[in-house]
């Protein structure tokens, strides 16, 4: 395969301009050939801003798959919508980077996973928060045993007043849920990850829909209109883990609360624990007394340090390309994605019919 890799991104909405487009760009084994939106303007512009000379534009995804000489698919395309594209362009022999969540459902994650496996081209889920500073620390702690046997995690991801009101965001059909499937699994994701526990037994979850119905209602990114909030705005989980383990998951774009908690883990194992309120904090015990400790995640103290450091988002590329390259496992497995998405449809189910959502 060539040293550099001829990408095609299909979607270029607001996570592939905020997100993906800029991160490639930055990559030098890396070139964007091909665009594709169902808005061809939206399309035309990504290809002249991010596109090599002569890139090409398509409002249909099938036809850009087409094209033999591509090798990276970047999907980034509403929730509905993954699966059916990443089938689709792992059988038209491409890698595909989809953006999280893996799919809407379990049933259609799982149809992208036998896909990776048939065709054995690469797969991997967009869950750029494992590449931040913070966790890379924090995973490589939770390996060397200095937590312990972690039996507690809290994945949070809380907003008091921050609703996305552009793209469909708020319609179900297309989402298939709202904060939890959209920054819940970021959450989810990272604290399964430093765990590493992929092995779900039950969950009790519970949805609400309290502020959504509201007009004029202060946020962050301007008034939503209540008939188009068709999603929950928080939502809540209780996971219990086959080796006993507990994870609680917290998942809200409007709720009464003062702490903004993004893509946050608290951790509590049997030597030590872990969280990343106000930066990176490890608290135990020595020599009979407690301890809490910060960690430094800057420049090392070096004083007139200038460099750039690296952003998870153009850490997830350039080590998703590498992975593509030299043939080796992708940070995000599509195996580990596909229980995130287990865990977030159990949840719904649970707060659907009341019961508790038992795992085979």
């Amino acid at each position: 395969m060539s040293k550099t890799l001829r990408i095609g991104i299909i979607g270029c909405g607001g996570i592939a301009t905020g997100k993906h487009m800029p991160s490639l760009a930055k990559q030098s084994n890396g070139e964007m050939v091909a665009f594709c939106d169902i808005v061809q303007e939206r399309a035309e512009e990504a290809a002249v801003k991010y596109g090599v000379e002569g890139a090409k534009v398509y409002t249909d995804f099938r036809e850009l798959l087409k094209d033999g000489t591509i090798d990276v698919i970047h999907v980034c395309t509403p929730n509905d919508s993954h699966s059916v594209i990443t089938v689709a362009s792992l059988e038209a022999g491409k890698h595909v980077m989809c953006e999280k969540p893996m799919a809407k459902t379990t049933a259609e994650a799982r149809e992208m996973l036998e896909a990776a496996k048939r065709t054995g081209k690469k797969l991997t889920i967009g869950y750029q928060n494992r590449f931040r500073d913070d966790s890379q620390y924090l995973k490589e702690m939770c390996e060397n045993g200095d937590l312990g046997d972690v039996y507690y995690g809290k994945a949070l991801a809380t907003r008091r007043r921050a609703v996305p009101t552009w793209g469909v965001f708020l319609d179900e059909e297309k989402q298939g849920g709202g904060p939890l499937i959209d920054i819940g699994t970021h959450a989810l994701d990272l604290t399964l990850w430093l765990m590493d526990n992929y092995k779900p037994k039950s969950v009790m979850g519970s949805t609400f829909h309290k502020l959504g119905h509201r007009e004029n209602a202060a946020n962050a990114f301007g008034p939503w209109n209540p008939e188009e909030f068709k999603v929950e705005d928080s939502a809540f989980g209780f996971i219990t883990m086959e080796n006993g383990a507990t994870i609680i998951l917290e998942a809200s774009w409007a709720l009464n609360v003062l702490d903004f908690n993004e893509a946050q883990t608290i951790l509590a194992g049997t030597e030590a624990g872990a969280d990343m309120k106000d930066g990176l904090r490890i608290n135990g015990e020595k020599m009979s007394r407690l301890y809490e400790t910060k960690v430094d995640l800057g420049a090392g103290g070096v004083a007139f340090y200038s460099g750039e450091t690296e952003s998870d988002s153009d850490r997830e590329a350039r080590l998703w390309l590498q992975a593509v390259i030299e043939d080796t496992e992708p940070v995000v497995k599509p195996e580990q994605a596909l229980v995130v998405t287990q865990i977030l449809e159990a949840i719904y189910e649970s707060a659907k019919t009341g019961k508790a959502v038992y795992f085979e």
